[in-house]
């Protein structure tokens, strides 16, 4: 059966499926600030500021995205990114904080000028001083001078987070990522001879693929990210919300991952014993089918995200889980 997804014009097809805007974005405020505890490839676990910045919505329009939503349409003005991130101080300023490490995330790329001015490169390393570690994130294709020019500014060192996705060369055409798997080494090769770090994004049943192939993929995926010179993949669960999603579980071309497969994903990634590898437990509640063990697996997770080693899973005599 042909896929409802077009191969030609497949952003049009994207497009055409999105809910209307809900929201406009103030670009002189972010849209989240949070504090966490993630483990560096150090082995040292510290305190990591999150900032959700807000920005012109990404040029790449990828299948799964739904972070367009929370989205400007147009560029920022100078000056926005730095207010930004002067309100995300405020905020670690009065829980007590001054985290090691900062992510400043932009639902794109942190070197698309249309969505980071580059003028707002030198402000914003200099309100990140502090930091001893600073990650961003950026399509493969924007990987260049931008990158070595904000690593030069920083007192710290610099990690770019790319989406991958998945390592699955058609599946990675069909998700309109718009990048190869050559060409995303390339880019790894650019930020590892320039001393940035790199970490990957990984979907979790991924569009096009489930059961036994997915949790193949995922597994092939994360040792192609860790050959590419990752010191950190992190596993997202594949989420609708965005509309193209919806269409094509209604088509049978997405099936969600439930809980126990993310747990699975985690534990075979990890066996590979490469580098770091993290689980995405925001808003996990969906991929579990039941309510009594919910909370403490997805407590396990978080341990396991810090400790970076396995522990036996949650047993549950609700739903059989062991």
């Amino acid at each position: 059966m042909a896929s409802v997804v077009p191969s030609e014009d497949r952003t049009a097809w994207i497009l055409a499926q999105r809910p209307a805007r809900t929201r406009t974005p103030d670009p002189n405020a972010p849209h989240g600030v949070f504090l966490e505890r993630e483990r560096l490839a150090s082995g040292e676990v510290v305190d990591t500021g999150v900032v959700l910045l807000t920005n012109r919505e990404c040029p790449w329009k990828c299948l799964m995205c739904d972070l367009w939503k929370d989205t400007t349409r147009e560029t920022v003005p100078a000056g926005a990114i730095p207010r930004q991130l002067d309100a995300a101080l405020q905020t670690w300023t009065q829980a007590g904080k001054r985290p090691a490490q900062v992510k400043l995330y932009n639902s794109g790329s942190f070197f698309d000028v249309a969505a980071i001015p580059p003028i707002d490169y030198a402000p914003v390393a200099r309100r990140l001083a502090f930091a001893r570690h600073v990650v961003v994130e950026s399509h493969p294709l924007l990987i260049g001078d931008r990158a070595v020019l904000f690593r030069d500014l920083l007192d710290g060192s610099l990690e770019v987070a790319m989406g991958l996705e998945t390592a699955h060369p058609e599946v990675l055409g069909k998700l309109n990522k718009k990048f190869d798997l050559a060409q995303f080494a390339r880019a790894a090769e650019f930020l590892a001879n320039h001393q940035i770090a790199l970490r990957v994004f990984l979907l979790v049943n991924p569009p096009f693929l489930s059961g036994a192939e997915a949790a193949e993929w995922v597994v092939k995926s994360a040792e192609f990210a860790f050959g590419c010179g990752a010191s950190a993949v992190t596993l997202i669960p594949t989420r609708d919300g965005n509309g193209a999603i919806e269409r094509l579980r209604e088509s049978g071309e997405f099936v969600p991952p439930t809980l126990a497969e993310l747990e699975s994903a985690h534990r075979a990634a990890l066996a590979i014993g490469r580098g770091r590898v993290f689980v995405d437990t925001w808003a996990l509640e969906p991929f579990s089918t039941c309510p009594h063990c919910f909370a403490a697996r997805c407590g396990r997770l978080e341990r396991l995200n810090l400790t970076q080693s396995d522990e036996p899973a949650v047993s549950c005599d609700c739903c059989g889980a062991s």
